[in-house]
């Protein structure tokens, strides 16, 4: 039987119980696969790589090491949530590596998205391939793989995880939820006690800030970008459609237009809303927004906001326009 293939039989993971004998599950599959050698995993802080963390811990413990790089792409808070909750809360194995200046270095003066995208992603890769090297005994690779991920592809994730290790590393794959939906990743992952913000986290690019921080990217407005897209999304929890909405951030262009600031004349960016909903990302609908919220939004953003002056909503749905601006 292809072990990649989803049996007939497998009912949908819906509830605590499913997911429970789920993760006993894989549990033992995962100590009979790997027994006692170790297991590295590039942890990003999405809901994939974030599950099979959760679950490589409770099922191998301080054997699994997990790898986190900080890109300084990461949204607010992100990386200091990742430290938070495995390294404190589960007593991870976990090494932090903050590659801010090293990736900020190579985007400097950047402005083509796909070519930032390219030094983004093999830039991780080596990162991760160092870090790698300095380690000994590392006989497996665990993967958040999921199944959308092997219908779409050869099974192997490569525009997200780690698919430029070294040959003659030679690792074995650990994929504990390659044939789970999105929804029943979400439902084991509460099970293994992770936290809504992290379970239920939207998706997030691999290049991070990369591809909203618009054209060539730099130090101020990547800091801007950061701190208006924290604004949106603190407001959308106040207001519930944090839950409502598949997708939603702030891009920031690369322009300035002219504002009025304590009665002097004050150049800024604006930052572009973008809020979606969609079954499956190949289109996308435009999600409404009260107006008094967006008034909130507003307020918040230009005054609490160095740099940015003005805030614009994108009405665009997909097809036209791409989810993401770059």
């Amino acid at each position: 039987m292809n072990s990649n293939k989803r049996p007939d039989s497998m009912e949908r993971i819906t509830t605590p119980e499913l997911a429970e004998a789920f993760i006993a599950e894989q549990v033992a599959q995962v100590r009979a696969q790997v027994g006692d050698k170790k297991v590295l995993l590039a942890l990003s802080g999405g809901v994939d790589s974030s599950v099979v963390a959760a679950l490589l811990i409770k099922a191998i413990g301080k054997q699994l090491v997990c790898v986190h790089v900080n890109h300084g792409l990461m949204r607010k808070g992100e990386s200091e949530q990742v430290i938070e909750i495995f390294q404190k809360g589960l007593d991870a194995n976990l090494i932090y590596i903050d590659a801010t200046d090293r990736f900020l270095g190579l985007l400097k003066d950047v402005a083509e998205p796909e070519k930032k995208r390219k030094i983004i992603g093999g830039e991780f890769i080596k990162v991760f391939d160092e870090e790698a090297a300095k380690l000994e005994g590392i006989k497996f690779l665990a993967q958040g793989t999921i199944y959308p991920d092997i219908l779409e592809s050869d099974g192997v994730k490569a525009h997200h995880n780690v698919g430029g290790l070294p040959e003659e590393m030679d690792m074995e794959l650990v994929e504990p939820i390659k044939l789970l939906y999105k929804d029943e990743v979400r439902v084991v992952g509460s099970a293994l006690g992770l936290p809504d913000e992290m379970v239920y986290r939207q998706p997030f690019p691999g290049p991070g800030l990369g591809v909203r921080c618009l054209g060539a990217i730099t130090r101020d407005r990547l800091e801007a970008l950061r701190e208006a897209d924290a604004i949106l999304r603190e407001e959308f929890d106040k207001c519930g459609l944090a839950g409502k909405v598949w997708q939603y951030f702030i891009a920031v262009p690369d322009f300035k237009s002219v504002g009025v600031k304590d009665d002097k004349r004050y150049e800024g960016w604006p930052a572009i809303i973008r809020a979606v909903n969609t079954v499956d990302a190949m289109t996308a609908t435009i999600e409404e927004i009260p107006y008094e919220v967006l008034h909130r939004i507003t307020d918040r953003i230009t005054h609490e906001v160095p740099g940015i002056n003005r805030v614009l909503l994108d009405l665009t749905p997909k097809p036209i326009g791409t989810i993401e601006w770059e």
